[in-house]
């Protein structure tokens, strides 16, 4: 929750009207804003599968390291290219920390991992949530973004000591003469958990929901803007859909557990995909609010269910790799949303695009449906 905090503190809205002032045009802006989810689709999969060697705490430290770091040098940036080069190191943050931090939960929960998992994704909200409000305040109070960056740095101290009070990693063994090097490990927990279909499907999954949470979230106040809805009603609907999100994890992720990942996760993605295409045919505040808590509760039921269901697929000793595509494959999907959006809106209107997306997590749903096993009824069979 803490690191999540100033991290998104220093996203938004601080960062576009930094990249705004500093000269950046619209194209530049955008890079600026989406580098760090790039940096995460590049790193989160060889920060999970070095955990998975290395440790899990010496791997938090990492990037608890570049949550208090790099915050400090945004005091120092005085043109966008600077700006676009900090936020890609700034990215490391949470691509080395969130998959890791997720595969020491799933592994740490051998018993009731989807709660445990749901309260994990819950206090990531809950940081997300706030720190945005937090920036904001901040810069309007101080008109400074030096004195918003360094409270970010201040921010991101907190999580390293927290970090430091964890069990030490057990001692790392060097590789046995004859067996395989270090470099030959991490390869095989990558090719091993990526080789599987199931995985990689379960992943796949969650980034095809992301996709469509992406596009609303990124057109949703566009349309609403467009029928005349005001500022303040749109940031109060989008805010119903973050506290139904938020507040349902730990309930969702403890009901997967009782009756098992697939049926959940079937349940969550219906939602969502149910609720996109009626939301631009709705000009009523009150009833795109009751849709945007239907969205948000479909998203809180498919992510702790699909990451408890990608940690049970795997052994505990390729956890870190498993978080780590699963984590690669997720940002994929929350990256080409709101791309993916922009371009069926464009071509066709909100209609059609929020139709379309609905229509692909369907699909993806029917194959997630019929290929991939729910592992404990699988473990019952072969009982």
């Amino acid at each position: 929750m803490l690191a999540r905090l100033g991290y998104q503190m220093a996203r938004s809205p601080v960062l576009p009207r930094f990249a705004q002032d500093l000269g950046a045009g619209p194209e530049l802006a955008g890079l600026i804003i989406g580098a760090s989810t790039i940096t995460g689709v590049i790193f989160k999969l060889p920060a999970g599968a070095l955990s998975d060697m290395l440790g899990r705490r010496r791997m938090m430290l990492l990037g608890c390291a570049f949550f208090a770091g790099p915050p400090f040098l945004y005091l120092l940036v005085d043109d966008p290219v600077t700006l676009l080069l900090l936020r890609f190191v700034h990215g490391l943050a949470t691509a080395i920390f969130s998959p890791v931090a997720s595969a020491a939960v799933a592994a740490l929960a051998e018993t009731g991992r989807g709660e445990k998992l749901g309260w994990f994704a819950s206090a990531s909200d809950a940081g997300g949530t706030v720190g945005p409000l937090l920036g904001g305040l901040v810069l309007f109070w101080t008109a400074s973004y030096p004195a918003t960056y360094l409270l970010v740095g201040l921010l991101g101290l907190p999580p390293l000591f927290l970090v430091l009070r964890l069990p030490p990693d057990p001692p790392a063994f060097p590789p046995a003469p004859g067996g395989p090097t270090r470099w030959a490990q991490f390869r095989d927990g990558i090719l091993e958990v990526a080789s599987s279909p199931a995985v990689l499907i379960a992943s796949g999954l969650e980034a095809a929901m992301y996709v469509g949470y992406g596009a609303f979230l990124g057109y949703f106040p566009l349309y609403a803007s467009g029928i005349g809805i005001n500022d303040a009603l749109i940031g109060l609907i989008i805010g119903v859909q973050l506290a139904t999100t938020m507040l349902a994890k730990p309930l969702s992720g403890r009901l997967s557990d009782r009756i098992g990942r697939k049926p959940m996760i079937l349940v969550g993605l219906l939602l969502v995909a149910g609720s996109l295409p009626v939301i631009p045919q709705v000009r009523g505040p009150l009833l795109l609010a009751v849709l945007s808590a239907v969205l948000g509760l479909g998203v809180a039921i498919v992510t702790p269910s699909t990451t408890a269901l990608v940690a049970d697929l795997v052994r505990t000793g390729r956890m870190g790799s498993a978080m780590g595509v699963f984590g690669t494959i997720w940002d994929s999907g929350e990256a080409a949303g709101p791309v993916l959006a922009g371009i069926l809106v464009a071509r066709a209107g909100y209609g059609v695009a929020f139709g379309a997306i609905a229509a692909g997590l369907g699909l993806v749903a029917l194959l997630f449906a019929l290929a991939v096993p729910d592992p404990e009824r699988a473990a019952v069979r072969g009982a």
